[in-house]
């Protein structure tokens, strides 16, 4: 199989600081934070970024127990656009400051869907599958809107567990959102890991060069699922010893080959407008009922000299005139 239809996504990353503060996160992951009202997994403070299209990143602190403590969640919009040196980066001041990791999913895409979910089940229910998880289901999606089915997600083991994989179609699932990024994806196989395992394998990132990465995630892969010509009647040690199905020894020595890919994606004018209303409007209000219209307008005059390449394309998305320009008051 062609390395170049494999690709490499870390996926989502929370860790948890012992002792830091709001500035040093802004610094460590970058973005624009902004304090809400509500808490975050039991810390009473939290602040939120919004980074790119889909990236949401959530800081709590605050606790009784340890005032300094501060957990970090950042989804996959935000990691995704990290290469390697960020990554590096960030996981060598959590380890530096004491921290450690408590989430880190790895997302590989076999972007022609070479192999397909009917065949993977298919290999499930043949008994094909050697694996140490317990439990596997199948989740059907679609559309509320439409009834349009999203596709079958496969799931290898449980959310309690360290450990959870899950298979689905990328591509059908972009499609029904209509992002026009769909037809560059096709099936992912996505490790979730967490606590011990989470950590542990962002250690071991820590100390492989990055073109080595690919091989150690596939391994860690492989170690929690195998696909082999075997049965569902045969012993154990039968299973482990039986040859590999060809169509999984390609796709994990395409896997091993793969490259991590830096997302590059643009957030729109509408999605700005949608995140504002769902994430500050009622931050907004108060300090409207508070402060007044006035200190409203000299906070959009003051943003607006903090516009950047990406704020002044979303003002000028889908408009041919002459740049606006805000003045004080």
């Amino acid at each position: 199989m062609d390395d170049r239809i494999f690709t490499e996504t870390i996926d989502w990353l929370a860790f948890t600081v012992p002792h830091a503060t709001v500035d040093e996160m802004r610094l460590v992951v970058g973005g624009e934070w902004f304090e809400t009202t509500t808490g975050f997994r039991g810390y009473p403070t939290c602040w939120l970024t919004s980074q790119g299209r889909h990236g949401v990143g959530k800081l709590g602190t605050g606790a009784p127990r340890n005032a300094q403590e501060v957990h970090v969640d950042l989804s996959a919009g935000i990691v995704s656009t990290w290469a390697e040196d960020k990554i590096r980066s960030v996981l060598t001041w959590v380890f530096a400051s004491g921290g450690h990791i408590t989430r880190m999913d790895v997302a590989l895409d076999d972007r022609a869907a070479g192999v397909s979910i009917a065949q993977i089940k298919q290999a499930v229910e043949a008994g094909q599958a050697v694996t140490r998880s317990q439990k596997f289901k199948v989740i059907a999606g679609s559309s509320l809107r439409s009834g349009t089915s999203t596709g079958d997600t496969l799931y290898f083991g449980s959310r309690e567990s360290q450990t959870m994989l899950r298979v689905y179609d990328k591509r059908l699932e972009l499609e029904q959102k209509g992002r026009e990024e769909a037809k560059d994806y096709g099936v992912r196989w996505e490790l979730e890991l967490k606590k011990d395992r989470a950590q542990a394998c962002a250690k071991a990132l820590l100390t492989l060069p990055p073109e080595d990465w690919r091989e150690f995630l596939v391994g860690i892969l492989r170690s929690y699922v195998d696909f082999r010509d075997t049965t569902r009647e045969a012993e154990p040690w039968e299973k482990y010893r039986a040859p590999l199905l060809a169509w999984w020894e390609a796709l994990t020595e395409g896997f091993k080959r793969c490259r991590l890919v830096v997302e590059k994606v643009q957030q729109t004018f509408e999605e700005v407008c949608q995140w504002l209303g769902e994430s500050i409007s009622a931050m907004l209000a108060l300090v409207y009922f508070r402060r007044g219209e006035q200190f409203l307008q000299e906070l959009i005059y003051a943003g607006s000299k903090k516009w950047k390449t990406r704020h002044l394309a979303m003002l000028h998305e889908g408009r041919s005139m002459r740049p606006y320009v805000l003045r004080p008051i």
